[in-house]
């Protein structure tokens, strides 16, 4: 008989265990891929930021206002060649529990700054002389389903408009996209004129500055220059590059590497501890058999890597539909998550790293059963009831 097909013989006797272990195995890799996936989207915005662009926050706390009259200040300083400001909106479209990541800027120099921006030439002059208007990231707006023209209501768990209106309506005059930073698409921004003019308070005061150098080898040479500005002033400045500022604020939501490494660690715990004592039963429930192979002259190598072979391929076709399901349920969710996690997809690295801990699951699970079928004895494998 051929050896494969003596392995898939042996694998599908117990038609029931063998579907349930598929499952557990399917389980433990769909969380792997989906959850890697998810950790890698997530962290990718860390390192998304320009080389030569800065982000000047308040000293404090990046939550704290700084005055907008700042960015004049900074434009001045030597080595800077575009600077622009922004504030946080927030808000909401109809569903208080699915927040937005909407900011107010100042468009003209906004696009300056963040150059990788791509929009139609119409929308970006509608944007720019509409002051009620918004541009909106092409995630985003696939999630909502809106398109250029639309006129939707954004409430802001923040802001009132001086009518006392929680609601703004807002005209979309514009859908970008940016292939370097590919989380930005989830964002909305709206007028920082238009939002000055309407919020109850809060009215010349931003968020954070950003703005960009004539090169990255003197980013901290004009970074100490920008905080020496204001240095001894009721709003001092902390500036760092745009990468360290996102590392930074990821940081403030908890590290979500070692929550993600502990839910698939033990996981995968679960499942080897349930496959392999499965395939030790397996192997103990064909003992007699493996005797009358051996009798008929399989050798203890040829024995071993049958259980070997029925461990891996167990577990590789586990792993496999595992991280299928996981790399459709990823580029579902990637349509309509904002902000971080907007650019999560199936990788090749994570595909094959969920290939090779599927390998080394394998080979560990059928470890034990492989050793123990290969030094059995022929005399006491027919004894054995």
């Amino acid at each position: 008989m051929n050896q494969a097909l003596l392995v898939a013989k042996n694998l599908s006797r117990r038609k029931l265990r063998t579907s349930l272990m598929l499952v557990a195995i399917f389980i433990a890799f769909f969380l792997y891929g989906a959850l890697e996936c998810f950790n890698r989207a997530f962290h990718s915005s860390e390192n998304s930021g320009a080389a030569e662009r800065l982000v000047t926050v308040n000293r404090i706390n990046f939550t704290m206002p700084l005055p907008v009259n700042y960015a004049g200040r900074v434009r001045q300083v030597e080595g800077v060649t575009s600077v622009s400001y922004q504030s946080w909106f927030g808000g909401y479209y109809q569903d208080q529990r699915q927040p937005l990541f909407m900011f107010a800027v100042d468009p003209v120099s906004y696009l300056e700054v963040y150059s990788g921006i791509q929009l139609p030439a119409e929308q970006r002059r509608a944007w720019l002389t509409n002051r009620s208007a918004v541009a909106v990231g092409k995630t985003t707006a696939a999630k909502y389903g809106w398109k250029v023209g639309d006129r939707v209501p954004i409430a802001s768990n923040i802001y009132l408009r001086k009518d006392g209106a929680k609601a703004w309506e807002f005209d979309i005059a514009a859908i970008f996209s940016d292939p370097d930073d590919t989380a930005r698409e989830g964002l909305i921004m709206m007028s920082h004129d238009y939002f000055d003019e309407t919020v109850t308070f809060g009215r010349d005061q931003v968020n954070m500055l950003v703005f960009s150098t004539v090169s990255p080898k003197r980013n901290d040479e004009i970074a100490k220059a920008v905080d020496a500005l204001f240095a001894n002033s009721e709003a001092e400045t902390s500036t760092d590059t745009a990468a360290a500022f996102n590392r930074a604020f990821v940081a403030q939501l908890g590290n979500i590497a070692l929550i993600i490494t502990l839910v698939v660690a033990t996981a995968f715990a679960a499942i080897l501890m349930i496959v392999g004592n499965t395939m030790v039963m397996a192997v103990r429930e064909r003992t007699r058999e493996i005797g009358v192979l051996k009798t008929l002259g399989f050798r203890g190598s040829t024995i071993l890597s049958q259980i070997l072979a029925e461990s891996l391929l167990l577990a590789l076709l586990g792993a496999v539909l595992g991280l299928g399901a996981a790399t459709l349920a990823v580029a579902a969710a990637g349509k309509f998550i904002q902000g971080f996690g907007s650019n999560m997809n199936m990788t090749a690295g994570v595909f094959l790293g969920g290939v090779g801990w599927a390998l080394l699951l394998g080979l560990v699970t059928g470890a034990v059963p492989a050793w123990s079928g290969m030094r059995l004895q022929i005399a006491t494998a027919l004894g054995r009831r």
